[in-house]
């Protein structure tokens, strides 16, 4: 499969309505760090391009790097759709460990897909610290379903969906599908938990990594944005880090009814106590906000 058969998968491009100020390390401001989601670059200029600008307009003199993954464009969308996401995570962590504009710590933005896998920049790599990470639309607890897929033709997604729904945990699918690799099968839970590569594992299901609850903690908010109207992320819970109640598929539960948060597997349970955790909404579907909203609710978060 292409980049061109995929294009419109699960985290598509952002749409907002709507020479960038040079940076100075002494101005107060703290830098900020973007990852896009599936199907779109860091550097688009009517999605990612037009929010790393918009930014930098309300915030003067601020640092904004926009994730590339990869050597060009091209390569990055591609990647998003194909390359290793534990990988790409480690690509990320050396990138900003070397940025000496972050070496005093970061705030963090994810669209998407882009929002799952900056948590597990938080959790795996805390140098330099991230100070608040905060996910739009990101699905922290996976997805279950291509509610939306307007591809090429409806033969490509369905052959998509049958992949993930019948090999979603092969090796082969899980090395080189991203969507893959945050697919939760809530019907086959056994299977999730042992062979899912990367949700698996930054979500504690198969063993509690210490390291990793203790560096989500280190963080001074975890913001997290649900689009009420989003016809592309099922279930739409996993915004808020909800999801399917094991061994069905119709009934969802909250983050605060799940196991992951009465176990505390995460730090989240501590964190929502200590006034860490904000649970924000939009009335758009999947990644459709006005400048305005942005301005009013996110904004606050990167001073």
């Amino acid at each position: 499969m292409t980049a061109a058969l995929l294009c419109f998968l699960l985290a598509g491009p952002v749409m907002l309505a709507a020479g960038s100020p040079v940076y100075n390390s002494n101005n107060g401001t703290v830098p900020l760090v973007l990852w896009h989601g599936m199907g779109d670059s860091c550097c688009n200029p009517l999605s990612m391009g037009a929010i790393k600008k918009m930014i930098e307009e309300e915030i003067s003199g601020i640092y904004v790097l926009s994730l590339m993954i990869g050597k060009n464009v091209v390569q990055d969308t591609e990647n998003g759709f194909f390359m290793d996401v534990n990988e790409q995570v480690s690509m990320v962590c050396s990138q900003l460990a070397q940025d000496p504009k972050l070496k005093g710590g970061y705030n963090a933005m994810g669209f998407s897909q882009g929002a799952q896998f900056l948590r597990a920049v938080a959790q795996r790599c805390p140098s330099p610290p991230m100070k608040n990470l905060i996910s739009v639309g990101g699905q922290h607890q996976g997805v279950y379903g291509l509610p939306k897929c307007p591809g090429e033709s409806s033969h490509i997604c369905d052959m998509i969906r049958h992949a993930l729904n019948s090999g979603a945990y092969t090796d082969l699918v899980q090395k080189h599908l991203v969507q893959a690799q945050y697919w939760h099968d809530p019907l086959n839970d056994d299977l999730y938990k042992k062979h899912s590569l990367f949700l698996a594992d930054i979500n504690q299901e198969r063993a509690v990594n210490e390291t990793y609850r203790k560096n989500l903690q280190l963080l001074d908010k975890f913001v997290m944005v649900k689009f009420l109207q989003d016809t592309v992320v099922d279930p739409v819970d996993t915004e808020w880090f909800g999801f399917l109640i094991s061994g069905q598929a119709k009934e969802t539960e909250t983050l605060q009814e799940s196991a992951l948060y009465k176990e505390d597997r995460l730090g989240l349970a501590a964190m929502e106590k200590a006034g860490k955790l904000a649970f924000l909404a939009s009335e758009g579907d999947h990644l459709q906000f006005s400048r305005e909203w942005f301005n009013a609710n996110l904004l606050p978060y990167l001073h």
